[in-house]
Parts: C-alpha cells; structure tokens; sequence
C-alpha cells in the first residue's frame, strides 16, 4: 500500500502514456462490428459441433427406431431440429439485411441446407 501511495503520480503518468499509444488502435476497430464476426464465426463453429453430435446421434437413433427400443417420432423430431438449425443461419441473414439489402441474403451466416439462401 505505502508502493502505491508514493507512486501514484508516476502510475498515473503511465497510465495515461499506455492509452495515449493504445487510443489509435482501439478507436479504429469497430466495437460492434469485431463482436458482430466474433458471433458470427461462434454460431458457426457451434453448427459444426452441433452437426457432428447431432449425426451420430441420428444415426444412433434410427438403428433404435429400426429394432424398435425408441419411437420413430423421435427420430423425426432430432432430424427436423437438425435441419432448423441449417437454415437457421440464413432465415438470420434474411430477417436481419432486408432493409439494407433491398431483401436480398448476405450470406455471413449462410446456411447448411445448400441453395435455401435464395442465392
């Protein structure tokens, strides 16, 4: 405590030096446009994990189906729920660049289904 209280000063002064060198890095980078593609390369990263549970899973469930341990409405909810998630990254793009792109889809997201975008 008695470091701190006779270094104020001089902490104070680096301090501010370090956001005085840092300040033309942090005022160029777009806040929400770095958190924007953060979630966006998150959302896919996560259908990829989601994808490969969800097809072992799948494929899991259909040898049940088959010998009759599970319901086969089981096995249709887990494919339908799978293929939601495909077009969920297009159904995004759309509700979200309607205004900007005239209702056209960008494509950041993009979707697992192939040719759903409208593209």
């Amino acid at each position: 405590m008695r470091f701190l209280k006779n270094n104020v000063w001089t902490l104070t002064a680096l301090l501010f030096l370090f956001c005085v060198v840092m300040v033309d890095q942090a005022s160029a980078a777009s806040v929400f446009g770095t958190a924007k593609d953060k979630l966006q390369q998150l959302f896919k990263n996560a259908k990829t994990v989601l994808f490969v549970i969800g097809g072992f899973g799948l494929i899991a469930l259909a040898f049940q189906a088959i010998f009759g341990k599970v319901k086969w409405p089981w096995f249709a909810a887990l494919a339908f729920g799978l293929a939601v998630v495909a077009a969920a990254g297009a159904i995004v793009d759309y509700a979200v660049n309607t205004a900007d792109t005239g209702g056209t889809v960008s494509g950041d997201l993009g979707d697992s289904l192939g040719g759903i975008s409208g593209q």
